[in-house]
């Protein structure tokens, strides 16, 4: 491998990514497995974690529970909260994706300075956060 010519970058996998790499999609898969092995750091949050584990049978439960488990845990805190609300108030959300699910998955990219791992951007992308997709 050769060197790295700029600093780790910080990653939040939406829930899509969570989902989808957990019922074996291979562009999931392909892309967690080279952001593990580049030493990335991999988030998921509170609202991720919620959205990913409250559907699906057993078995896909615990196969997004075994990617769960692999991840930075991170909580967000008031000052993104704040962000979250200011988002949806001012329409920085795409049209018709003004969830407040979206809205405090962005604040907590934004307030990682991370990526936003997904393969909805018209979720994100007028939200303020960098957005990487993949599919």
């Amino acid at each position: 491998m050769g060197a790295r010519w700029c600093e780790p970058m910080n990653y939040l996998l939406d829930t899509t990514v969570l989902l989808d790499f957990a019922n074996g999609r291979a562009e999931a898969v392909a892309l967690v497995d080279r952001l593990f092995a580049d030493g990335e750091t991999l988030y998921t949050c509170d609202v991720v974690t919620c959205e990913a584990l409250s559907g699906g049978g057993e078995i896909e439960r615990r196969a997004i529970s075994g990617v769960l488990d692999a991840l930075e845990f991170v909580a967000l805190a008031p000052e993104g909260a704040r962000w979250a609300a200011e988002s949806r108030r001012t329409g920085r959300s795409a049209p018709g994706a003004r969830s407040l699910a979206d809205a405090l998955i962005a604040a907590t990219a934004w307030s990682l300075d991370a990526a936003l791992v997904t393969r909805n951007p018209r979720d994100f992308e007028r939200q303020g956060v960098r957005v990487v997709r993949y599919d």
